[in-house]
């Protein structure tokens, strides 16, 4: 049986805040991309999502190995990978296994090759790590020779899959606090990394940057309570989730100098709510731990309808039993002399965001809970 080992979630091609190839595609170009694995096995399969297609993207070939350093993979262990020539418009697509011994924490490189063009790319925009494109057909390199080119996003690559037989991973779905943003780029410092580690379970991102509970977003994914089943249902091998979605829902209608953020209607408590409750329906059978929004008082989310529905939204997490269990990050990443701000040992630097330390404090409190 297949695990989900590695998961990206779905984005529309966009520019948004990260300067990346969705919009242009690929034509004669080969993409490698890095990602790190969360649970091993000796057998991987990947799988390719052209979500937000219009038409059938051709693929000339695809090949996986075990990464050595930037571009470069491990000698001896690049493999190629056996799939249709054609990833579906608004669909997926996942090769056959191919046998490559692997361990959790173990990177893999996935290397793509488009002949034909591509036109916009289904990608995911923040990365935080490398990304490698090059001219003409690499797959069957094993150096970095011809890959001159970089990017942090990931491009049709949606999940990395073992045969680990692992039932017991664990999803965490959010917005670009789960997907890692003030983290180091290219150390694997996001909270879902630092979880991996310290529970010994698969960890899936299913963050997006920007995401918001309840509205859509050109720039920043589909709202939370239309992506869950892909992002969460869809990933095999899991049994719990944890939820950590709504800051940006606040933040944006507090923020009135980013165009990307509008529109950004001003929600109640009662809303979010709502939000947070269609998301445990649609949760039924899985383990579902709610999360209170981390403190964010100082940024350029914060206001007064900000505060005073964050701590609404907080009461209800914590007190109305509806969640399996509950993290309080509100409390874990607070500064003790102002509760409505991050920790500055924990502040990434825009009040707003965690930084590696802050993540692994996430990373435990959710641990102790799993």
């Amino acid at each position: 049986m297949f695990t989900t080992a590695w998961s990206a979630s779905p984005q529309l091609p966009a520019e948004g805040f990260t300067p990346n190839w969705s919009r242009e595609g690929f034509w004669r170009q080969s993409v490698r991309q890095v990602v790190r694995l969360s649970a091993g096995g000796g057998r991987l399969r990947i799988r390719l999502s052209h979500a937000y297609g219009t038409s059938p993207v051709r693929l000339a070939g695809a090949t996986i190995g075990r990464t050595a350093v930037g571009a470069a993979i491990e000698p001896g262990s690049l493999r190629r990978l056996t799939l249709a020539d054609e990833i579906p418009a608004r669909g997926s697509l996942v090769s056959e296994p191919v046998d490559l011994a692997v361990a959790a924490g173990d990177s893999v490189t996935v290397t793509l090759y488009f002949e034909a063009a591509t036109g916009p790319a289904t990608f995911h925009a923040q990365a935080f790590t490398v990304a490698y494109r090059g001219q003409g057909d690499l797959l069957d390199g094993a150096g970095a020779d011809g890959f001159d080119a970089v990017s942090e996003s990931w491009y049709f690559l949606a999940a990395v899959e073992t045969d680990s037989g692992r039932t017991d991973g664990v999803a965490l779905f959010g917005d670009s606090v789960t997907d890692g943003f003030g983290s180091t780029v290219g150390a694997d410092r996001r909270w879902s990394d630092a979880l991996a580690r310290l529970s010994g379970r698969p960890v899936l991102n299913a963050g997006i940057g920007g995401n918001l509970l309840l509205n859509d977003s050109a720039w920043y994914g589909e709202k939370g309570v239309a992506r869950f089943r892909r992002d969460v249902r869809g990933l095999a091998g899991v049994d719990t989730v944890v939820v950590l979605l709504g800051l940006n829902d606040l933040g944006f209608s507090e923020t009135d100098d980013q165009p990307t953020y509008q529109p950004a209607p001003v929600v109640e408590a009662a809303e979010l709510i709502a939000g947070h409750r269609e998301l445990l329906r649609q949760a039924q059978g899985l383990r579902v731990i709610g999360c209170t929004l981390p403190p964010f008082g100082g940024s350029d989310h914060w206001g007064e309808h900000a505060a005073k529905v964050a701590h609404e939204l907080a009461e209800w997490v914590r007190c109305s039993g509806e969640y399996d269990a509950v993290v309080d990050l509100a409390r874990e990443l607070a500064d003790p002399g102002d509760p409505d701000r991050l920790h500055p040992s924990y502040d990434f630097g825009d009040h707003l965001h965690p930084n590696d330390l802050g993540y692994q404090v996430m990373a435990e409190a959710v641990s102790a809970v799993l």
